[in-house]
């Protein structure tokens, strides 16, 4: 399709969710231009209504034939449902932006934080763009501008994501879970396996065989295809934690260059969508308070790595729900209408 650029006609797949909810709200927000909103989600939630502001919605079903007459598509459901539709979708000259890790790792689909290689959707014919893991997209929002400045070899990582990163089931599971057990009571887990209330689990997604989790493993994988860095190193240790929303990474970044912590923080605050909270004796530093509902990732901690040489030890907060998710797609739609691909 050719729209004009106020006639985009845009679809959200999986709208009734907690990501999907984030893209109605933002798409109005950043008044991206449209002019057809089609909602969709599974059998089970058509017909209901969707509302932002003084408008509303009524979220159809996810069927091949609602992608006909649509530009663009958001997809925030599950791997399956998208393996079956996203190909559908795209085959019917709808460009899909996807958030789940279907399409991530294949070789002509390009994977983008816009900030770092927006500039791959200029040349890209693919009708699939795919949009990173949360985690690898908030923690390359602090160390894609150190690697330009320093060379980047290797991330040692430990993260600390909130039970947003689950879905709506998640952060209702940990809010009556924690009154329940303040109130002398139990609420038993039903969307992780074990207590997340007042807890910490080292585990996000399945096992591996090598003990990683599928989780880990996006930092390795998706930050070498993002960045083009084929022999980048990383280990990652994912950690559930009893935090609603924003996701925490506390990094070790080695260089091939001996890094300068003036020249690391001039970096960071030049670079757009992050910003410099680097005051550790006064209290300032990144936390998920601050940063929940919020575009930019926050970055503080910065030190010299007591532990390895050329390295930096910093600490990132962003939100899942909009920088590693539902705003990051949207800025993903932002840049194809830039490169006329929508």
């Amino acid at each position: 399709m050719n729209p004009s650029e106020n006639n985009l006609k845009i679809g959200i797949v999986g709208a009734t969710g907690a990501v999907g909810q984030e893209l109605i709200r933002l798409l109005h927000e950043r008044s991206f231009p449209y002019s057809v909103l089609v909602p969709l989600a599974s059998g089970r939630s058509a017909g209901k209504t969707l509302s932002s502001g003084d408008k509303s919605w009524i979220v159809k079903e996810a069927r091949p034939e609602a992608f006909d007459d649509l530009d663009v598509a958001i997809f925030s459901a599950g791997g399956a449902i998208t393996k079956e539709l996203a190909p559908q979708a795209a085959g019917r000259n709808c460009i899909v932006v996807d958030n789940s890790s279907a399409f991530r790792m294949e070789d002509d689909v390009p994977l983008v934080v816009p900030e770092i290689n927006g500039n791959v959707l200029e040349k890209s014919r693919s009708n699939i763009v795919a949009n990173p893991n949360c985690t690898t997209a908030i923690t390359l929002m602090a160390l894609y501008p150190l690697h330009r400045e320093f060379g980047l070899t290797r991330i040692i990582a430990s993260t600390y994501q909130a039970v947003s990163g689950s879905g709506a089931e998640a952060i209702e599971e940990l809010r009556l879970q924690a009154k329940a057990i303040l109130d002398g009571g139990e609420y038993p887990p039903q969307v992780y396996p074990n207590q997340i209330a007042f807890n910490l689990l080292p585990q996000v997604d399945v096992f591996l065989d090598d003990g990683y989790t599928k989780e880990e493993m996006k930092m390795l994988h998706e930050g070498r295809k993002i960045m083009g860095l084929p022999n980048l190193q990383v280990s990652c240790t994912c950690i559930r934690v009893p935090v609603f929303r924003a996701h925490s990474i506390s990094a070790t970044a080695q260089f091939e260059r001996k890094p300068c912590i003036e020249t690391a923080r001039k970096a960071i605050s030049a670079f757009p969508g992050a910003e410099l909270r680097d005051d550790p004796a006064n209290g300032v530093y990144p936390m998920p308070l601050d940063y929940s509902e919020k575009y930019d990732c926050g970055v503080g901690r910065i030190r010299y790595d007591a532990a390895l040489e050329n390295a930096l030890a910093l600490w990132v907060v962003g939100d899942q729900l909009w920088k590693g998710a539902a705003l990051n797609a949207i800025q993903i739609c932002e840049a194809l209408r830039k490169y006329g691909r929508i």
